[in-house]
């Protein structure tokens, strides 16, 4: 199992150069991973906002083996080409380290329907589908250059517990990345069924925990990567300390 940082570039964390700094102190402590959200708004209280593919780059910099990517990039509102284009800059720039996180968005965040972006939630399936085939084809050769990771880079996939849909959409992929999961045992469910239907071919399953606690539960339960997360409005010094204290 790998320990990773989930954090918000928001508000304390909005600046890169701060990103950074936290990126090159976790990994030298042996942190594994550092992924962040991806919005172009958020609800109050939350006010400022960072870019998380320039985040993304400031840590690809400040660090070299620690993997890294969004949690997560809706499809639905982004123009698959220019995704294309900053996933292979940024896994070129990283070193092959890039995972690209994916989900279908929604507009509790108020950032789709304030500029237009499509609002029900069965079209944004079907722009996620579509937008993930057209990516993989642009990786696969359609653009120069082409990944450093091959066959691609890795995609995992976000899904709301109790859905399982989400879940028959990431199993095509490489990672499952649940929400709202009520403990360990709703994992180890996913776990199962992720399991069968790959046929036992490598697979992630993420779990999110708060700082402080055991990850240890989760990793029996199959996790294979376990992130601590600091919420919407992660505060610098807990971050720090968090970082610290080691995975």
């Amino acid at each position: 199992m790998k320990r990773g940082l989930f954090i918000a570039p928001f508000d304390e964390l909005v600046d890169p150069r701060v990103m950074a700094g936290v990126a090159a102190a976790a990994e030298a402590r042996g942190w594994d991973g550092l992924f962040v959200w991806d919005h172009v708004l958020y609800r109050a209280p939350v006010r400022a906002v960072a870019d998380p593919w320039i985040v993304l780059s400031a840590v690809a910099c400040a660090t070299q083996t620690m993997r890294l990517g969004p949690l997560v990039t809706p499809p639905a509102r982004r123009r698959i080409q220019k995704l294309a284009r900053e996933t292979v800059t940024l896994d070129h720039l990283s070193d092959g380290r890039l995972i690209l996180g994916v989900g279908l968005g929604s507009d509790n965040s108020g950032e789709l329907g304030p500029f237009g972006e499509e609002l029900d939630p069965r079209k944004r399936a079907k722009l996620f589908d579509d937008g993930l085939e057209r990516l993989a084809a642009m990786w696969g050769g359609e653009f120069e250059p082409a990944p450093v990771q091959q066959p691609r880079i890795p995609v995992w996939a976000a899904a709301r517990w109790p859905n399982r849909r989400p879940v028959r959409r990431a199993v095509r992929w490489d990672g499952l990345f649940p929400i709202e999961l009520p403990g360990p045992d709703a994992l180890a469910e996913l776990v199962a069924e992720t399991t069968e239907a790959r046929g036992g071919e490598p697979f992630d399953i993420v779990a999110e925990i708060e700082p402080g606690d055991d990850p240890g539960p989760w990793e029996r339960a199959g996790a294979t990567w376990v992130l601590t997360g600091f919420g919407r409005q992660p505060r610098l010094a807990e971050v720090r300390e968090t970082v610290a204290a080691g995975p």
